[in-house]
């Protein structure tokens, strides 16, 4: 569906190209119409998608404030502080590194910055609900420094810290990784920091799903326990897609040193402006309730799925996420999320530990509740979500059925205004 209303913003894009013009109408359109369940996306506010859209993407800003290799920063250089000493107050951490480009990136800094080549990573497998940065075998960081992996338990699903501890100890890494992109339960830092030290390793917290959680005091937080902290800025922190680096003072230069010169060029500074808004929006009191509205909205999303038949790992989630288990509905996780898909509820299908599936057709299906609670929804609007995830599980092959409650779904979508867009 094309949008006929004309976008201010974007008036000039209308005008110079069409056809790129027009099919960011039709994504707003799509986002607006569609219940997002991706845990990994989010709706910014209007504020930070101006910071991102400004002037700024003309600099150019190798360096960091007050040791730039280009003249013309004085405007650049305040605005790059402000966002540093933000990110350091809300994090509550010595010192922030704000210019890496995404995770990614911002996690081989922290290894090039700390580790030698062929000294030991120790992070969550990939299947298990780990990152690719966190040690697998198709990842640059397996490459560059041997990789070993810590798993979840075989019946609850849960990291068992004891075997985590008997593992650090025979192993003895260099560099202990926590953090996941399905793990839907909390993470212990205090105990991963004491089993950090216990065999004399650097403690890295990798909290990008879960950062906008921590800083509104719905997750516990790492920063005492942890060496160095990596984000990225999206996700439930509800900025624009970057990255921040935050650590102890005495790794300050090392990780600097590492993201520039070391693997950046230039920063791109709109980006970061874009992330200081949203490090000043997530520092109000109306953040800390979204947080916790975020995860209230899980609970309830998890407990309806319950009742309509879907098994859930861990049997449900303490944070954003949910992570499900499709065998039970005797449907694969890819054919699952393209009905949903049919049916306007966006989500992303995904391995389940211990997956007898292959990845590109695993068994799971990953959900969560951060654009939908930004959006306003709350439990009795989760309740009706999980119904209508039933009605869809029920319907795979039948696009008529699929059809019906996409347009439920749409007139649903339009009673929760979505931040900065222009609804038809």
């Amino acid at each position: 569906m094309t949008t006929d209303v004309r976008d201010p913003y974007l008036a000039e894009t209308e005008h110079v190209d069409p056809e790129i013009y027009g099919l960011i109408k039709e994504e707003e359109q799509y986002q607006i119409e569609s219940v997002r369940l991706i845990p990994s996306e989010n709706y910014t506010s209007r504020a930070v998608m101006e910071a991102t859209g400004s002037v700024l993407a003309n600099k150019y800003s190798e360096g960091y404030p007050g040791r730039r290799y280009y003249e013309g920063q004085r405007n650049v250089d305040q605005i790059e502080t402000i966002v540093i000493e933000r990110a350091k107050a809300l994090f509550g951490m010595d010192h922030a590194n704000v210019q890496p480009y995404s995770g990614s990136p911002a996690n081989l800094a922290v290894y090039v910055a700390l580790l030698e080549p062929g000294d030991t990573i120790m992070g969550l497998s990939l299947p298990h609900g780990g990152h690719l940065t966190h040690g697998w075998s198709a990842s640059a960081t397996s490459k560059f420094w041997k990789s070993v992996r810590y798993e979840v338990d075989e019946k609850t699903h849960l990291i068992d810290y004891d075997r985590v501890r008997a593992m650090a100890k025979a192993e003895r890494p260099t560099i202990i990784v926590a953090g996941a992109t399905a793990y839907p339960r909390q993470y212990d830092f205090a105990a991963f920091g004491e089993i950090a030290r216990e065999v004399g390793a650097y403690f890295l917290a990798d909290i990008s799903h879960v950062s906008g959680l921590i800083v509104a005091g719905a997750h516990p937080d790492p920063a005492p326990y942890a060496d160095v902290v990596m984000t990225t800025t999206h996700k439930t922190l509800r900025g624009p897609r970057g990255a921040m680096i935050l650590c102890k003072a005495e790794h300050a230069e090392a990780i600097d040193k590492a993201v520039f010169p070391g693997l950046q060029g230039g920063p791109h500074e709109n980006t970061i402006a874009g992330v200081g808004v949203a490090l000043k929006e997530a520092a109000t009191p109306a953040f800390r309730g979204y947080a916790q509205q975020i995860v209230a909205n899980a609970k309830a999303l998890a407990a309806e799925l319950r009742e309509g038949g879907f098994d859930l790992i861990t049997g449900g989630t303490d944070n954003h996420l949910i992570l499900i288990d499709l065998t039970g509905k005797k449907v694969f996780g890819k054919k699952y999320a393209r009905a949903l898909d049919r049916a306007n509820i966006v989500a992303n299908y995904n391995t389940i530990p211990f997956d007898p599936r292959k990845p590109f057709s695993p068994s799971g299906l990953r959900i969560g509740t951060p654009s939908v609670t930004t959006r306003g929804m709350k439990e009795d609007d989760m309740r009706q979500i999980a119904r209508w995830m039933e009605q869809v599980a029920d319907n795979v092959k039948d696009d008529a059925a699929l059809d019906r409650i996409g347009a439920e779904v749409r007139e649903f979508c339009r009673q929760f205004p979505a931040p900065g867009m222009h609804a038809v």
